[in-house]
């Protein structure tokens, strides 16, 4: 798997202005004072995938992650490197959440599947640095397009990569975000992704409650560790 210098996909790097309202760069600000401003036991850090989940189906957000103390770091249309270049310039600084959820990978175009898989593997390893006592989880990319396609394939080989690589290292593991999208006949309904790409409610769901009950597991067992350190 590429990873370090050789990787471009692992290089951090701020999303270009191309719009020019510098939007991008506000949300991060917006975030950096999030971390000294709020404590939160658990971190949602990725892209559009992440934000849509409390601005779409804030339902879903309000019910299952508010009461978690969850903070939301999405930004749409980032990629690792964006993820890494947000989490290396104060996203990480001034909270020590016990879960960090990570969900980015779709939108790196221009990456293969082994640059994608070691940009994420990057972010895991840099959150292992800077916050040695979280509990990671990486969410797998979902399929995409309504009909079997070239992004489809690369997203799966990237799970497939992940579900090798991941193991090896501290703290983290790799949910299945399958969920059933795809059917028999290799299209996904728009029942699930409403553009074929980002999640409706019900897609939404299939995602997050598995997630809930993986996050409620791994708070519920930080407690313990912590005691047995303290004996």
């Amino acid at each position: 798997m590429s990873q370090g210098d050789s990787n471009p996909a692992a290089i951090p790097h701020a999303a270009e202005d191309i719009q020019g309202d510098d939007r991008w760069m506000s949300q991060h600000n917006r975030f950096v004072l999030d971390c000294k401003d709020k404590e939160p036991d658990v971190l949602f850090v990725g892209d559009s995938m992440v934000q849509l989940m409390q601005q779409y189906e804030v339902k879903i957000w309000r019910e299952l992650f508010s009461p978690l103390h969850a903070l939301n770091f999405g930004i749409g249309g980032d990629t690792t490197r964006h993820v890494l270049w947000r989490l290396k310039n104060g996203e990480l600084e001034n909270i020590k959440p016990k879960v960090i959820v990570v969900w980015v990978g779709t939108n790196n175009h221009e990456n293969t599947a082994e640059e994608v898989a070691g940009g994420i593997e990057a972010i895991v390893q840099l959150i292992n640095t800077r916050q040695p006592q979280a509990k990671i989880i990486v969410l797998g990319l979902l399929p995409r397009g309504e009909k079997p396609n070239p992004l489809r394939q690369k997203n799966a080989k990237v799970n497939q990569l992940l579900k090798v690589a991941l193991p090896k290292l501290a703290n983290v593991q790799l949910l299945d975000t399958d969920g059933g999208f795809v059917h028999s006949d290799g299209a996904i309904s728009c029942h699930d992704m409403f553009d074929f790409l980002h999640l409706t409610g019900g897609g939404y769901a299939k995602i997050c409650k598995p997630l809930h009950e993986l996050i409620m597991q791994l708070l519920e067992e930080t407690p313990e560790e912590k005691q047995t350190t303290i004996a």
